[in-house]
């Protein structure tokens, strides 16, 4: 399923800011993204343990954990704010660098971010948004697959390209390389799947 607008015109964060506030969309690199429909049931509960685990984990730390809808405003060398093109709405976004925290969202590079497959948004998940947090610094990208419990990672490394992807079974205790301490509880994380 196609999930571009259907144009070859190219938008800003000052064009996204003017779009209904009922609807969600993305920005890659000027390309609206349709971020509907809603996610399964399923991406809400594997969604909601990670960001429970995480955000207990960070209550008496530095860094600060969103959950979508979240804006990551991920701007160029020369684009003033409005003339920003790629906005994302990450499912999990977490923030170690408070001068990047602003009353619209995050302005840069988020320290980690998860994305939860759903089959509206894995090849953008996959392809274009692997592309956009490598060029712009994210330093770790998990991408969870539900329907195969599979979790893959991406560590950016010193020459500012993410390494060879990781992949686990999602199972067990898996750490979180930028987050010192962190590691998440994957059979916790799938269990009420499995008990449904």
């Amino acid at each position: 399923m196609n999930q571009t607008a259907p144009t070859e015109k190219r938008y800003t964060y000052a064009d996204y800011l003017k779009w209904p506030e009922g609807e969600r969309w993305e920005l890659i690199e000027g390309i609206p993204y349709n971020m509907t429909p809603a996610p399964s049931t399923a991406h809400q509960l594997v969604l909601g343990e990670l960001f429970r685990q995480i955000s207990t984990f960070l209550l008496d730390k530095d860094c600060l954990p969103f959950v979508a809808p979240f804006d990551v405003r991920l701007k160029e060398a020369d684009e003033t704010d409005e003339q920003i093109s790629s906005v994302v709405q990450p499912d999990i976004s977490v923030v170690c660098d408070p001068s990047k925290l602003d009353e619209r969202g995050c302005h840069g590079a988020p320290d980690f971010i998860i994305e939860v497959l759903s089959p509206a948004t894995a090849a953008k998940d996959q392809i274009q948004k692997v592309a956009l947090y490598e060029k712009h610094g994210v330093k770790e990208y998990w991408i969870i697959h539900p329907a195969d419990r599979l979790v893959t990672v991406r560590i950016l490394e010193k020459g500012g390209k993410y390494g060879i992807p990781q992949i686990y079974e999602a199972k067990g205790r898996l750490p979180v390389g930028s987050i010192s301490g962190l590691e998440l509880d994957l059979d916790l994380v799938f269990r009420r799947i499995e008990d449904r």
